[in-house]
């Protein structure tokens, strides 16, 4: 009973929180005409919670959650020389009562991009980027006496990707964009490889070596595209795919893929609704598709200097 409590008094902070946001500006736009820089911030947080008295008869589990995204662009235009930024960041978690506090989602993605413009909508293109995670990741499974057990599957920094490249980037219009990198050497980086090495179902964990904490592929290619729009009123669609291959052991099934969606509907000026989700396929992690999503309803703020093409 004392853990149903916990959760409402839990429920009526959130509702609180959500209160108090309103007293804020939930969406700025300043727009600034003397600078050749585009600045955009969004940040976000999202709750979720259930919980069920002693007697309820369907059944359930009491639990309480968050997920917090924080985006951050800044791009440089002067003539015919840009400069791209863009920080984006999640991190989620979730308390079911009984198992214990649990990751739900996990992203780093840094990117920064230099372009010289070759035409209204093609740019040579140098550009690197980052994608790792906050924490610790963990997979659960019984023993043979039902004790359920969880397993260190991955963690910060391990793995890492620091991916160079260089090529060209097709910009048609504001919303999408598009980068054919032939040549994007990329790092994999995994702190301390020992924690995740097993002689027969893991000798090479994400294709680092034991005594070793970075692997190297000096010719790989990279595409990068990006599509970012209002495809509604109040609705919004963002995507990010990204696909990498190494030369040296170019096979379809060897070619690395993610695609990150965040499909996020206003509800008002200070609420959202959103459903994300993540789908990739790394072989030298698995060789199957790993898939996650999350809907969420939450509170929003974003602030950019400039307005926004219709």
């Amino acid at each position: 009973m004392l853990k149903s409590r916990s959760h409402c008094y839990c429920a009526i902070l959130s509702i609180a929180f959500l209160v108090c946001f309103q007293n804020t500006d939930a969406q700025v736009v300043k727009v600034d005409t003397l600078t050749h820089w585009k600045k955009a911030f969004k940040a976000g947080l999202n709750l979720n919670q259930a919980s069920f008295s002693s007697n309820w008869k369907a059944g359930g589990i009491n639990s309480i959650g968050f997920n917090a995204y924080l985006n951050y662009k800044a791009n440089y235009k002067n003539g015919i020389n840009s400069w791209d930024n863009e920080i984006d960041l999640l991190y989620g978690m979730v308390n079911n009562a009984g198992q214990g506090t649990r990751k739900t989602l996990d992203r780093i993605f840094l990117d920064t991009r230099y372009g010289r413009a070759i035409n209204p909508k093609w740019d040579f293109s140098v550009s690197a980027n980052l994608q790792s995670q906050f924490a610790d990741g963990f997979s659960y499974a019984k023993d043979a006496v039902g004790v359920e057990q969880r397993t260190l599957i991955s963690g910060a920094f391990a793995p890492a990707y620091i991916t160079a490249a260089l090529g060209f980037e097709y910009h048609p219009n504001t919303f999408f964009k598009l980068r054919l990198s032939p040549f994007s050497p990329r790092a994999t980086i995994v702190n301390d490889v020992n924690r995740f090495y097993n002689p027969i179902t893991n000798p090479t964990p994400y294709g680092v070596k034991l005594g070793e904490s970075v692997r190297y592929q000096w010719l790989a290619f990279q595409l990068l595209a990006e599509f970012n729009k209002d495809i509604a009123t109040n609705i919004n669609l963002k995507w990010r795919y990204i696909l990498f291959a190494d030369y040296e052991k170019l096979e379809l099934d060897r070619i690395d893929h993610r695609l990150d969606l965040n499909l996020t509907a206003k509800v008002n000026k200070f609420i959202n609704v959103s459903f994300g989700g993540i789908a990739m396929y790394f072989y030298d992690q698995d060789k199957e598709i790993q898939i996650s999503q999350a809907l969420s309803l939450g509170v929003a703020y974003t602030f950019q200097n400039f307005q926004d093409k219709k």
